[in-house]
């Protein structure tokens, strides 16, 4: 009598092992379902269950907001040092390696000139992957560089923000872009040229701090982190419970602090019309 036999179809002929391709499914970081991944990306990297807006890189935020072909980048080649000579577990020098090699960046902000809706703007784009987003001495020239441009060129600026904060890598020299980027935007508000601050999950440190709270109109996306301090480490000082949903775009909308939440699907013809109303004209068709 046999122990065992070999699988066989109707036919006869033994059964096909069915494999499963790895990446077809992903986690929800916000409703923990596992949705498959090309309706992830069908819907512009938000979860089709719950709404949530997944991280995207710098490149796909340009995509989706700027017209087709219409995105000159300015200043790409440039790149942090190391003045410090710093080292933890690791060499700064070798993190920014890293950190390049794995997103094709050369640092964590993307700045150029586009056309939104036909709209002529300044567009600045911070990548997460790109060492959380964190704000050293070159991002905060990229974005001084991108804002002087738009005051020689009269153009409105746009900053979509996702960030860790102020790199300490750098020490002091990264704290200072706090002062320079918002002097910069200072002399554009001077010029009387609107400022665009888009905030994205996350959106802390320094970065809050500074530019990403001094637009002219502020939006968010849908349950982005927003704040200095993260919520663990405030808990922990005040010795308090916060309250549901704290930090949370919803709850800076509901306090007075950003101006609308934008659904994904929605913010480039939010921006187009924006665009629109500082120039006192009719929002272009699209």
């Amino acid at each position: 009598m046999a122990w065992f036999r070999s699988k066989k179809d109707d036919a006869g002929a033994p059964a096909r092992k069915v494999v499963i391709a790895e990446g077809l499914w992903i986690k929800c970081e916000s409703c923990k379902d596992i949705v498959y991944r090309a309706e992830v990306e069908r819907s512009g990297r938000v979860c089709p269950k719950c709404r949530y807006p997944f991280r995207i890189t710098a490149r796909e935020r340009i995509a989706m907001l700027a017209d087709e072909g219409a995105f000159e980048e300015q200043d790409g080649s440039l790149q942090s040092l190391d003045p410090l000579g710093f080292k933890d577990t690791k060499r700064y020098r070798d993190r920014l390696k890293s950190a390049q090699d794995k997103t094709g960046l050369r640092e964590a902000v993307v700045c150029g000139v586009a056309r939104i809706g036909g709209w002529p703007t300044v567009l600045c784009v911070f990548d997460f992957d790109f060492m959380g987003g964190s704000m050293a001495s070159v991002v905060g020239e990229k974005l001084t560089r991108a804002i002087e441009l738009a005051v020689q060129k009269r153009l409105p600026v746009i900053i979509v923000s996702a960030s860790g904060g102020a790199r300490m890598q750098e020490g002091i020299l990264s704290l200072m872009q706090m002062a320079k980027t918002s002097a910069a935007l200072e002399r554009l508000a001077s010029e009387r040229l609107p400022y665009l601050s888009v905030l994205t999950d996350p959106t802390t440190g320094g970065v809050t701090a500074s530019f990403a709270m001094l637009g002219d109109v502020i939006l968010a996306e849908p349950r982005a982190l927003i704040g200095f301090a993260g919520p663990r480490v405030i808990a922990e000082t005040i010795r308090q419970p916060l309250p549901e949903g704290f930090q949370r775009s919803e709850f800076l909308l509901e306090h007075g602090q950003v101006d609308l939440v934008v659904e994904r699907r929605d913010l480039k013809d939010t921006v187009r019309r924006i665009l629109a109303f500082f120039a006192d004209r009719p929002a272009l068709p699209v």
